[in-house]
């Protein structure tokens, strides 16, 4: 595929992230676009990473072939609306990282030709770690899938979903996903200092046991349940804390939890949207 010239609106974290992937991956900083209304912001990161920067969002649609809208949800019905002429104008294909923004609200605030990939990053991309799901409206070629993945494989494993309906419990699983692991790593930290170990000794093992543990999921072919049921050893100590977390509900809960997420996801759409 031939370089091509990438704009980001929103010079945030995520944005960051994923600049700093491409570059990584061999993607040119002269190629590279990014608006912000922070100048200071902009000027931090044209001298980090050698891209072009502005103030005005048109130029980086002027100058681009795929434009990242890495805004907040909240203000992007405002700089939709406000660069929709120059999209339409120069046929760009618009990436969306906003959660709970459907391709329906950007279509009526962009114009219903504009090539839309809606995208569910999660925050592992902020270290080259993420996972992020896709979804491409009817307008978008084979080559602007590519574009797209391409942008977002920069920062992490990308897959493709069918529906976009599925992107809400993308969001559950992995938009909100770490957070679940961090409140697990919390629990276990705490318990540990119960135990008597010290704070600096209990994170570190909390923290090493789950990328340990991740490490192992990711190269095994086994599924979570197998590779539980090989460290448990029957009467053993795994076992009298697999069967208190049981006893507990552990499963039911972290179910519960998850549709609660999607559910507020496809609200969150809705109120989004309406704005």
């Amino acid at each position: 595929m031939k370089t091509k010239a990438i704009g980001f609106i929103g010079g945030g974290n995520m944005a960051a992230s994923l600049i700093t992937g491409l570059i990584e991956s061999g993607h040119s900083p002269k190629q590279i676009w990014v608006s912000d209304i922070n100048e200071e912001l902009l000027q931090s990161l044209a001298a980090k990473l050698k891209i072009n920067v502005t103030i005005n969002n048109e130029t980086v649609i002027n100058e681009s072939d795929v434009v990242v809208m890495a805004v907040k949800p909240q203000v992007l019905r405002q700089v939709a609306s406000q660069v929709a002429d120059a999209v339409q104008r120069n046929k760009v294909l618009l990436v969306s990282i906003a959660a709970g923004i459907s391709q329906q609200s950007l279509s009526q605030w962009l114009g219903q030709q504009v090539p839309i990939v809606r995208c569910m990053p999660n925050t592992p991309a902020l270290v080259l770690s993420g996972a992020t799901a896709l979804h491409a409206n009817v307008k978008v070629n084979d080559e602007q899938k590519d574009l797209a993945e391409n942008i977002l494989r920069a920062v992490g494993l990308t897959l493709w979903v069918e529906q976009e309906s599925e992107l809400d419990a993308v969001t559950a699983v992995s938009g909100s996903g770490p957070a679940y692991y961090f409140l697990l790593m919390e629990a276990m930290e705490k318990a540990a200092q119960e135990l008597g170990l010290s704070e600096g000794t209990a994170r570190l093992l909390v923290q090493q046991t789950a990328l340990g543990a991740a490490k192992i999921a990711l190269e095994s072919e086994e599924s979570p349940a197998q590779l539980r049921a090989r460290v448990t050893s029957p009467g053993g100590t795994t076992q009298q804390a697999i069967e208190t977390f049981q006893q507990g509900e552990f499963v039911q809960l972290v179910s519960k939890a998850m549709h609660a997420a999607r559910d507020r996801s496809v609200k969150m759409s809705k109120e989004l949207g309406e704005q």
